[in-house]
C-alpha cells in the first residue's frame, strides 16, 4: 500500500477516488487519515489544515502510515524557488535534501545511524508518470528545510541558495523519519513562489497559499498515475 502525505492545496483526497475516514491512535499522537482501496492519505497539517509547520507531529503521521501497512510514502509539498530559472508553477522531483536544524526522530532510547536519502525507484516512477502524461518536471533538485512558521530573511536566502534549489518547511523531517521506519519515501514539489529576495517584491504568505490551491492539477494527475499503478517491485 502507498501512503500519501500532502498539505497546501490538498484539502481533500477525493481526486483519487472514494475514501473512508479513519482516526489512528499511535504512541506519538492521534492522526486523521483517509483510506482508499490502494492508498492512505494523511493531511500533514491535520484534518482542519490548521497545524503550522513547526508544530506538525511528523512522528505520529509516519507511525500512522506504518499502522496501515504502508511500504512507500509519496509526499506532495509546496516550495519556494531559490533559482530564477525555476519559476512558480514548476514541478520538482527532489533527489536530495538538507536540514541543518534538529529533526524529529524515532530514536528515543537507542541511536539509529541511518543514511538519509530519497528512494530512487519511487522517484523514477514519479518522473516516468510525468513523462507519460506529457507534464514537464525538473527531475532533480535539493530541498532545504527550515523550521517555519516564518518565511526566511533575504540574508538567509542569499546563503541557502548556494546549496539548494527549493525551500520548504516539512519534507526533510518526513524523509528522515520514513527512512528510520524502513519506508521508501520520495517527494513531488510544486514551486508556488520565489524565495525572499530572489526577485523583486515582498512575499505575502496568505497570497502564496491561495495561489497554491489553483496550481495543483498537474501534480494530482501524476499522483493518480503512480498510486493507481500500485507499489513498486
Amino acid at each position: 500500500m502507498i501512503g500519501l502525505i500532502a498539505g497546501t492545496g490538498f484539502s481533500e483526497p477525493g481526486f483519487l477516488g472514494e475514501t473512508k475516514e479513519r482516526v489512528v491512535k499511535t504512541k506519538y499522537g492521534t492522526v486523521y487519515a483517509s483510506l482508499g482501496n490502494d492508498y492512505v492519505y494523511v493531511p500533514r497539517h491535520g484534518k482542519r489544515h490548521d497545524v503550522p509547520a513547526h508544530l506538525i507531529n511528523h512522528r505520529a503521521n509516519i507511525a500512522a502510515l506504518q499502522a496501515f501497512g504502508v511500504s512507500e510514502v509519496i509526499a506532495a509539498t509546496s516550495v519556494g524557488s531559490l533559482r530564477k530559472d525555476l519559476p512558480p508553477g514548476s514541478i520538482v522531483i527532489p533527489d536530495d535534501y538538507m536540514q541543518l536544524t534538529a529533526s524529529q526522530t524515532f530514536c528515543d532510547s537507542k541511536a539509529l545511524y541511518i543514511t538519509p536519502s530519497l528512494d530512487a525507484g519511487l522517484r523514477d516512477r514519479l518522473i516516468g508518470a510525468a513523462d507519460d502524461l506529457g507534464i514537464k518536471v525538473r527531475p532533480q533538485g535539493v530541498y532545504f528545510q527550515t523550521n517555519g512558521p516564518r518565511l526566511e530573511t533575504r540574508s538567509e536566502i542569499r546563503f541557502i541558495k548556494d546549496y539548494a534549489d527549493v525551500i520548504g518547511m516539512t519534507m526533510a523531517s518526513e524523509a528522515t523519519l520514513s527512512k528510520e521506519a524502513g519506508l521508501r519515501y520520495a517527494a513531488i514539489s510544486q514551486v508556488d513562489n520565489y524565495a525572499n529576495g530572489i526577485v523583486g517584491g515582498e512575499l505575502d504568505f496568505s497570497r502564496v497559499s491561495a495561489k497554491a490551491k489553483d496550481q495543483r492539477q498537474d501534480m494530482k494527475k501524476i499522483l493518480v498515475r503512480v498510486i493507481k499503478n500500485g507499489v513498486g517491485r
